[in-house]
């Protein structure tokens, strides 16, 4: 476990530093340390609210649900992509991790083709992990597609990624249907679509739309994404991030009405290092330039980590090596009675609609000069793509 004096010095010395690829991206070190003082006070209470109902009834069926949707998940993963070799027992070198980034998330080998553990490979107890909030960065779009698969034609190229994500509401333990939840990450060379700014140019600048999307939970609270596993940039570790809402209206030609709802959760995704070598000595990944941090140096991961909640999924290689692709898979314990659209750390920089893409000049992150402030902003914002918005971004 990461000592909380360790996490603020670290903390600390990545607020004083400049971030190149997130200009603007600060936050007082002082209210920082205030709200991680209560952050882990939450985390502790969501587990332990969660763990105390781990014996229940509907618990335990949720587990066997999830463990027989995750195996037929993976067998229709391999059959559309005529994948028939065993995958390779990949094992990290977990005495090259910090303490708390050495749980195993990794279950290819336990996977042997013909005779499914199922259990031990999908039954992974993670309702009991909060994942605490944490700021959605400089380049949230608000109105991205309504989609599951968010790679494109263009600068979507890598290592192909399905992610299953679960929100389990901590005050009940049960599944949280119905809320949109967003995605959003950096291609394989370090950009992220829909921001054209320093540090971030998109070719196609506020209108590109690539590796973002929008899905409702399931009766199960799950989404699913097929994604590509993320680039790095100066300064941040690699990661995805996710944003949810909660009781926003999605009308039927898929626009989300502007300002309903509340933003029930903040968060980010973080891959293990093992993996992420692994990736980057793939092509595109090999053609970014971009200087690399570690978790370990990241501001945000060491703020996540901890005993109590646990940022990086479970995952699987569908094949016998990574072009075959990865499955990953988390839950994720959300209060459903939270909202953080007035919060500091929720921040639109830009919005997506029938026109295209747009600046919030609202924003104090990317090119406003405002006051940084959460909210949406006015106008009608669509989750419908234009029909000239297409995927590129300059790396």
């Amino acid at each position: 476990m990461v000592q909380l004096a360790k996490v603020l010095a670290i903390a600390a010395a990545c607020l004083a530093a400049p971030v190149v690829a997130h200009p603007g991206e600060k936050h007082d070190p002082h209210v920082l340390k205030r709200e991680l003082h209560v952050r882990d006070a939450m985390a502790a209470a969501g587990k332990r609210s969660l763990g105390g109902c781990e014996s229940t009834l509907h618990a335990r069926e949720l587990a066997k649900r999830n463990v027989a949707r995750r195996s037929h998940t993976v067998q229709k993963l391999r059959q559309k992509r005529g994948i028939t070799s065993t995958p390779q027992k990949y094992r990290r070198n977990l005495a090259a991790l910090e303490k708390w980034e050495a749980i195993d998330h990794n279950r290819t080998d336990a996977y042997q083709h013909g005779l499914i553990n199922q259990e031990s490979i999908f039954g992974a107890n993670t309702s009991c992990i909060l994942t605490p909030t944490v700021t959605d960065g400089p380049y949230y779009v608000w109105g991205e597609v309504v989609r599951e698969n968010v790679k494109e034609e263009e600068y979507s190229d890598g290592i192909d990624v399905h992610l299953e994500v679960q929100y389990i509401d901590i005050n009940t333990c049960r599944p949280v249907p119905g809320a949109l939840v967003d995605i959003w990450q950096a291609n394989a060379t370090g950009v992220y679509s829909g921001i054209s700014t320093s540090g971030n140019y998109a070719a196609d600048g506020y209108n590109s739309t690539y590796l973002r999307g929008i899905q409702q939970t399931n009766e199960e609270g799950v989404v699913n994404f097929d994604s590509i596993f993320p680039g790095h940039y100066d300064g941040r570790a690699t990661h995805t991030h996710l944003l949810t809402h909660l009781n926003a209206t999605m009308f039927p030609n898929k626009t989300l009405e502007v300002g309903s709802g509340s933003v029930a959760h903040i968060g980010q995704l973080f891959w293990n290092e093992i993996l992420r070598t692994a990736v980057e000595e793939t092509y595109p990944y090999t053609t970014n330039e971009q200087a690399v941090t570690t978790n370990a140096d990241d501001m945000w991961s060491v703020l996540q980590a901890d005993a109590s909640y646990d940022p990086f999924p479970e995952y699987m290689y569908l094949g016998d090596n990574l072009d075959d692709g990865l499955f990953a898979w988390i839950q994720i314990g959300i209060n459903s009675t939270a909202d953080y659209t007035d919060n500091s750390y929720y921040s639109i920089a830009a919005y997506y609609d029938a026109n295209g893409g747009h600046e919030n000049e609202d924003s104090g992150f990317v090119g406003g000069g405002g006051s940084g402030g959460g909210g949406a902003p006015s106008g009608s914002m669509s989750s419908m793509p234009s029909s000239s918005a297409t995927a590129s971004a300059s790396s």
